[in-house]
């Protein structure tokens, strides 16, 4: 097997976030080729794709407009995350600026049936409210309709069948919403979902007779089910029972009344194919399972006769690409062609599933902060080895996930390829308060409990070291905002176990992190991790930045200065106080960057500087 230097790996490409035009001949996607998503299109099945935006900012999203030649697509700048939305003419190219307010965040709604009108909600009134907004495909700026004030975190779900209503969703947590239905023009919004504790309502899909909602829910249950919502009774009905696994999400054509939706196995997708039945809300005729490449899928775009779908899929060894599934006999064929930079594919490695099992905190420096030894668990993880894999000799990197209540799933990764390639193992933990698993285990590092998903890293990390491959002394922590603080905990806490540690846009200090977040994000935010105004002393106490004397492993922070979520602060004041401690640490700021990094010269630095850091240290 050929070796390849980080700029190769960096330049496999991603396509993704396919919508259908409105004649069904053309497919939008977003694709990185210039080194950040911007929108392609496509006319036919590996077709010549036409780059429709030039920018040197990310794109968001892209969605056809379901009557005109025309796309709605979001961009914020250096990583802010203020999106701002705009108009392609797909004939001309004329680009408009549809909301031109830099300093407000914007989050797409959806078109009306007509295209004549779409909705969004926007933080431009208060930045820490958003307000719901609908407005004309030809307006621009503060010609928006502001056609309800809201109180907190709203996404529009979209467009009732007869364009008279919003479906409007209300986050409490990542774990608790409501949804309501808003009157466009009298501005009264319906409270669909009256509920007691925490309870997701997500993926809501309006009935295609506007009476009911399709959408996916843990009430009363563990984990996510498919559920219909009848709009006069409020009754609740199961349509699809996860059993045992989260239904992840529905998408459904309201007009035709076909759908697809995915059901999350151990992180793997599975994707059901039907059309409802019309007299039962409840019933359905199932078509032939697509059958495509990976192991993870999403993202579908119906064509305008519900006739096929557009899907993105990707694998740990499968770059993501575009399929287009024909709905009654499941035939999928490629429709994108994102290259590989003359990699062979059959050199990507492919992760293996495996079960760690966990006991939480064990009476150590945790307990004493009001933890306490729970019962034992299982960890579900991806272990990947590199091709060579002498015994006993292989470094291993532990890679982290954020969220917290986000998921590690089997989907490609150029940088964990490139460190496989350079003879590195892999190892991706779903600790306790990951998502994917149900409720329960997701809640199990609320507040107080938040240590113990740390000491699931423990566990991990010494089911490492007594694998037959794994080096014991050379194990790496690495990961990305809440997993950079999981990085940073892991290495106060257990400072013996790590060769070094790298934290990416991670969060030091939970107060500090509280105080300086978007306003926007703050409450969501307090509501997993405890508040500043009654969990202040025990967000102190688990702050590493508190226990930053416990660190003994070389230590190398980046960060982006335009960070909203977790401010560029946090690097800062790590840094220092490991470096008063005398221990070997590094740090990169990246001036036009935010919460990651999406340029792809700054993706090159960063992970150039990451393998020189490993390889000085491990």
């Amino acid at each position: 097997m050929g070796t390849y230097d980080i700029e190769r790996y960096l330049n496999v490409r991603s396509a993704y976030g396919a919508s259908f035009g409105p004649d069904g001949d053309r497919l939008s996607f977003l694709m990185d080729t210039t080194g950040v998503p911007q929108v392609w299109t496509l006319e036919s099945p590996r077709g010549w794709p036409e780059q429709r935006t030039f920018y040197d900012e990310r794109v968001t999203f892209a969605s056809w407009s379901p009557e005109r030649p025309e796309l709605a697509f979001g961009m914020d700048e250096g990583g802010n995350e203020r999106a701002q939305l705009f108009r392609l003419d797909a004939e001309s190219g004329e680009i408009t600026n549809l909301t031109a307010m830099p300093d407000a965040k914007h989050r797409w709604g959806g078109w009306d049936h007509d295209g004549d009108r779409f909705a969004f909600t926007s933080n431009r009134r208060d930045e820490a409210v958003f307000d719901v907004y609908v407005q004309d495909r030809d307006a621009v700026g503060d010609e928006a309709d502001l056609v309800y004030e809201g109180d907190g975190w709203l996404t529009v779900g979209g467009w009732s069948p007869d364009d008279s209503r919003l479906l409007v969703s209300q986050a409490y947590s990542n774990f608790d919403q409501d949804l309501y239905a808003l009157d466009v023009e009298t501005g009264e919004l319906t409270h669909l979902t009256p509920h007691e504790g925490d309870v997701r309502y997500q993926s809501a899909n309006w009935s295609p007779d506007g009476d009911g909602l399709y959408l996916v829910t843990d009430e009363g249950a563990d984990t996510l089910y498919l559920a219909y919502l009848d709009l006069e009774t409020l009754d609740l009905e199961t349509v699809v029972d996860g059993n045992g696994w989260n239904v992840d999400g529905i998408a459904l054509d309201d007009e035709m009344g076909r759908f697809v939706y995915s059901r999350n196995v151990e992180g793997y997708t599975e994707l059901t194919v039907g059309e409802l039945d019309g007299d039962d809300p409840t019933a359905f005729e199932i078509f032939p399972e697509p059958g495509l490449p990976g192991g993870v899928s999403g993202g579908v775009s119906f064509d305008p006769d519900a006739e096929r779908f557009a899907v993105s899929t990707t694998g740990d060894d499968v770059n993501a690409n575009v399929f287009v599934v024909e709905i009654e006999t499941g035939e999928t064929e490629r429709w994108t062609a994102a290259p590989t930079a003359g990699i062979p594919p059959e050199t990507f490695r492919e992760s293996d599933l495996v079960h760690v099992e966990s006991s939480g905190v064990d009476g150590q420096s945790s307990s004493a902060r009001g933890t306490s030894s729970r019962a034992a668990l299982e960890v579900p993880g991806f272990l990947t080895l590199p091709e060579k894999c002498d015994a006993g000799s292989t470094p291993v990197i532990v890679d982290i996930h954020g969220g917290p209540e986000s998921q590690r799933r089997p989907s490609f990764s150029s940088v964990k390829q490139y460190f496989l390639n350079r003879g590195y193992a892999y190892f991706e933990p779903n600790v306790r308060g990951s998502s994917g698993y149900g409720s329960e285990y997701a809640s199990l590092d609320d507040v107080e409990k938040r240590m113990d998903s740390v000491a699931d890293i423990r566990a991990c990390v010494e089911w490492l070291q007594a694998h037959d491959a794994i080096d014991p002394d050379r194990i790496v922590a690495y990961g990305g905002s809440y997993g950079g603080f999981m990085v940073l905990a892991s290495m106060t806490e257990y400072p013996d176990l790590w060769a070094a540690g790298v934290d990416v846009v991670g969060i030091a200090n939970f107060v500090t992190f509280l105080e300086n977040t978007g306003e926007w994000r703050r409450e969501l935010r307090e509501a997993e991790y405890g508040s500043l105004e009654d969990d202040r002393e025990f967000l102190e106490s688990i702050s590493p930045i508190n226990n930053v004397e416990k660190i003994e492993a070389p230590l190398f922070v980046l960060h982006g200065e335009n960070d909203p979520r977790v401010p560029v602060g946090e690097a800062e004041q790590i840094v220092e106080e490991v470096r008063e401690h005398g221990v070997p640490v590094r740090k990169l700021i990246f001036e036009d960057e935010g919460h990651g990094f999406s340029k792809l010269e700054n993706r090159i630095e960063a992970y150039s500087a990451i393998a020189d850091f490993l390889d000085e240290h491990v």
